[in-house]
């Protein structure tokens, strides 16, 4: 049987958790931009210092993944009250930096929501492939590491700004046919890329202003490789080897997180992705009060789908092939 939120809460409670707290909201844009920022501030002054580009470029690419997730709380009108803040806020500070659409996003991911592990799930091609062997999962991991999947993810996204490919944010871009005119692709790529462009202008002025713009490349490395890599495994997190169910306690997988897995691939609250997907409005930050909840009463102990790190899931991703999809719902 099929459980929601009402299972274990109240309609009261319930309201209290999806009502967003502009406070809260604000401090997470805030804190994400203040660690980038503080990144920035020590390449400009140590711009020819390896160990700082080793440190600070994989902690852009966290950063660069928790600006996607603050995106993907504005598309879900969570971050903020207003809509209209989640609109400007998601769009400006959030997507564009990170070469993302708000709008577009929120197509792909409500459809995601509304389908999730089942046929029509935009999204099932980044978890069908699991579990792989450890050689497959390293194969995987090492396109992303060596900057094919930046690659491909580049040439994707050109495409499907200019309307020559369909949208996705995650796989199954196809062709349109019949190719938009030049005109009109041209006016695409000015709309759809032109935020992004701009965003890459800014950062990389104000690194001028500062006297080192050429450390505006750990920015773009940190997208090419780690952002790559911790993309890969937060998905894999979420809803690799579950359930293909219609039960969110059984298709969809909260991670417990260490503070490095916060700094890295699990931003802003990620990974309680189970009771997102229980309750999609819920704020992140309202998301461990609620999984504490949600384990007071139960939930976890009737089959929620559960791992005690990200670890854990990656050696559940690299079991080995079997037939169907999901038949472990936990990692441990």
């Amino acid at each position: 049987m099929s459980r929601n939120a009402t299972t274990y809460l109240t309609r009261e409670e319930i309201r209290a958790f999806v009502t967003p707290d502009d406070a809260a909201g604000a401090r997470a844009v805030l804190f994400t931009w203040g660690l980038i920022a503080l990144g920035f501030a020590v390449l400009v002054a140590f711009p020819r210092a390896w160990l700082a580009y080793l440190v600070v470029i994989p902690v852009f690419g966290g950063r660069q993944l928790a600006l996607a997730i603050l995106m993907h709380e504005c598309a879900h009108h969570s971050l903020f009250r207003s809509r209209r803040t989640n609109e400007l806020v998601g769009a400006i500070l959030c997507a564009a930096p990170v070469w993302l659409r708000l709008d577009a996003y929120r197509v792909h991911h409500l459809a995601h929501h509304a389908h999730t592990s089942l046929p029509g799930d935009p999204d099932l091609g980044l978890v069908e492939p699991f579990p792989t062997t450890r050689a497959g999962l390293a194969r995987k991991l090492l396109r992303d590491a060596s900057g094919l999947a930046f690659l491909r993810r580049v040439v994707g996204t050109l495409g499907m700004d200019a309307g020559l490919l369909t949208y996705s944010a995650s796989t199954g871009q196809r062709r349109v046919v019949p190719a938009p005119a030049p005109s009109v692709v041209l006016t695409n790529l000015v709309r759809h890329t032109g935020p992004a462009v701009l965003a890459q202008l800014v950062l990389l002025g104000a690194l001028a202003a500062a006297g080192a713009p050429e450390v505006y490349l750990a920015w773009v490395v940190a997208n090419a490789v780690p952002f790559s890599v911790f993309v890969r495994i937060r998905a894999i997190a979420e809803h690799a080897v579950t359930e293909a169910t219609d039960d969110p306690f059984r298709s969809t997988r909260t991670t417990a997180a260490s503070p490095l897995a916060r700094l890295f691939v699990a931003p802003h609250r990620v990974n309680y992705h189970l009771e997102h997907h229980l309750l999609p409005t819920v704020p992140q930050h309202a998301l461990p009060r609620l999984h504490a909840l949600l384990r007071a009463r139960g939930a976890y102990d009737d089959g929620a789908t559960f791992a005690p790190g990200y670890l854990a899931v990656l050696q559940l991703a690299s079991a080995g092939p079997r037939p169907g999809h999901g038949a472990s719902p936990s990692a441990g």
